[in-house]
């Protein structure tokens, strides 16, 4: 929630219809903006990772990133990685570039093969997200994924939020790098609390209490 206040509370829920990128208007590429993005990957990749020196507006050598480029140093699993680092999740979170790192990470925990894992990948038609759990879709290639298909071989495109509310037939989470921003979105629920349909293909429960 700070860091959505820190961008200045952009609410997406009409999922980027009306966004036009734009050099001029771009929140990742305004002063203080951009070197906040930077903070995320410095902080939130690990030391070996050489994606820890992009920001919202340079690549690791310094040179500007055509906006038409900007895909390539796509910055919100570094955001997730940054909220986990900051929260104290410790050296044990999978920290990543990519979310289906941490995505696949969670479906083994989920069938046993990691011990005392932070993460357990669980399904969205069974599963209630709670406030802090992630919220993940399948982006480009990968948009048909389904939880079944997990864990996967290799890594595809994705996008997870974070849950910071709920209430009857909606939930709000808060993502990085939606429309170029911090920004939070509205999801529908059902009285139980489930995820109303796609994309949401899973949803990563944080073990907080480890």
């Amino acid at each position: 929630m700070d860091e959505w206040h820190l961008w200045g509370n952009h609410v997406d829920d009409d999922w980027g219809a009306s966004y036009v990128p734009h050099e001029a208007t771009m929140p990742q590429r305004q002063p203080g903006l951009w070197q906040r993005v930077g903070e995320y990957w410095w902080e939130g990749m690990n030391a070996s990772e050489p994606d820890n020196a992009y920001n919202g507006k340079y690549d690791a050598q310094g040179k500007i990133v055509p906006i038409a480029q900007r895909a390539t140093y796509a910055w919100s699993a570094a955001f997730i990685s940054y909220v986990m680092r900051m929260a104290g999740a410790g050296e044990n979170f999978p920290y990543a570039p990519d979310h289906a790192f941490y995505i696949n990470y969670a479906a083994r925990a989920a069938k046993g093969e990691i011990k005392n894992p932070l993460l357990i990948a669980e399904n969205p038609t069974t599963y209630a997200p709670r406030i802090g759990d992630l919220l993940c879709f399948g982006r480009g290639r990968a948009r048909n994924i389904t939880f079944a298909d997990l864990p996967t071989a290799d890594l595809f495109p994705a996008h997870c939020s974070i849950v910071v509310a709920g209430r009857v037939h909606q939930l709000t989470v808060i993502g990085g790098n939606v429309d170029n921003d911090v920004s939070m979105q509205h999801i529908p629920a059902t009285d139980a609390g489930l995820v109303v349909g796609p994309p949401w293909f899973v949803i990563l429960k944080v073990q907080y209490q480890q």
